[in-house]
């Protein structure tokens, strides 16, 4: 009888720690999963901001105030006032 709850014992012992290393394995195995997708986030991120900061050049250039006075110029046929032309407005 003694030896019956001690292969008992013995079989759950063994059960536990089966399912605890097949746990280890299983958490190994998602954290690997999760270091790999957060390395492609990072990855992700770089080129972003890469792409942002030629937007934001790109976006300069586009609204520089050479080019803008250009095609006002050349498009739409705008000058400049000249000095009697400008009226002043006195706000109270």
């Amino acid at each position: 009888m003694a030896d019956q709850h001690l292969s008992g014992l013995v079989g759950l012992f063994l059960a536990l720690v089966m399912m605890s290393a097949l746990t280890v394995v299983y958490v190994k195995y998602d954290a690997r999963l999760k270091f790999n997708q957060l390395q492609k986030e990072f990855r992700e991120q770089d080129r972003l901001g890469v792409e942002w900061g030629r937007l934001q050049l790109e976006q300069n250039t586009w609204s520089s105030n050479n080019r803008i006075e250009n095609l006002a110029r050349t498009k739409l046929g705008l000058q400049a006032p000249t000095s009697d032309q400008i009226i002043y407005v006195k706000v109270k």
